[in-house]
């Protein structure tokens, strides 16, 4: 099988640097409009494609981003690993802004998205006890020190719904109660549907700030993160550009899983399957439903 890069760049990350052939791709998704066309083209030899998750010029808000439509569309364009780049906050004195964290879990605290392709007519219950891909958040990580990014390979990240910054209290809570490491808005459901559509994902997670508990920092002012920002999307552009050649042009099975979490998770009966569900779950699970 052939690798095929999929990158979901979040704030400040709008493109990639020396991607060959590259041409602006609309894919249309049974779940909706995906956030943006999608960039395609090669690097170092490998295919890749670039998503915008808020769209170019940052159009959708944390809560509005159609993330079925944008994984749905990935998996239709033959991508098999997803790098999630996204900006953060965080909640430990030794993860400053301008360092990078590779997630390896989530706090799921969204409400108002929706969570999964499947539901009444087709049910199923994938496991994301590990919701990230350790084959690709390795490469990450090597690549992002390659890089010279200080990186922290590991990490609890809180997702919240959002648009608005977390109250003092509740940062308090999530770090001091709940142990998490960083606090986003984009990487749930985003996670979850890339595991039930079979695809290996990766979580990049660049800081920004400190969010509001810290002592020296008092709540999160856009302006900072917009500086700190720019500066997080020219590593972010040298950490992809380091991907290639440490994933390769050959696709082999993901020795977690990631690429069969179906195998064991559908539970309705063939014959009691809704046809309509069925035909907009072609490309996301195809191959368990043999489609």
């Amino acid at each position: 099988m052939e690798t095929v890069i999929g990158v979901i760049g979040g704030s400040g990350v709008y493109d990639i640097d020396g991607l060959e052939d590259a041409v602006w791709t609309e894919v249309a998704s049974p779940w909706g409009t995906p956030s943006d066309a999608i960039l395609t083209g090669r690097l170092g030899g490998v295919k890749m494609a670039f998503l915008p998750r808020h769209g170019r010029g940052h159009i959708h808000s944390p809560t509005t981003v159609p993330y079925r439509a944008n994984i749905d569309a990935l998996k239709r364009l033959g991508v098999t690993d997803v790098i999630s780049v996204s900006a953060c906050g965080s909640f430990r004195q030794e993860m400053a802004p301008g360092d990078f964290v590779i997630v390896d879990q989530f706090i799921d605290r969204t409400f108002a998205r929706e969570k999964s392709f499947f539901g009444t007519g087709c049910v199923a219950h994938v496991s994301v006890a590990h919701p990230t891909c350790g084959r690709l958040g390795a490469a990450c990580a090597e690549a992002a020190e390659a890089a010279g990014i200080t990186v922290h390979d590991g990490g609890t990240y809180l997702a919240m719904e959002g648009p608005q910054f977390s109250s003092m209290a509740e940062s308090r809570l999530y770090r001091e109660v709940w142990g998490c490491d960083v606090i986003g808005m984009t990487n749930m459901p985003e996670a979850k549907l890339a595991r039930e559509a079979e695809l290996c994902y990766a979580s990049v997670a660049m800081i920004t700030d400190y969010d509001s508990w810290h002592p020296e920092h008092g709540a999160v002012e856009i302006t900072d993160i917009i500086r700190t920002l720019t500066g997080n999307a020219d590593k972010a552009r040298a950490l992809v550009g380091r991907l290639p050649g440490l994933l390769g042009e050959t696709r082999r099975l993901c020795h977690h899983g990631c690429d069969r979490a179906l195998d064991h998770a559908l539970l309705t009966a063939p014959d009691r399957r809704d046809p309509d569900l069925m035909s907009k779950l072609d490309a996301v699970a195809g191959r368990a439903l043999g489609l």
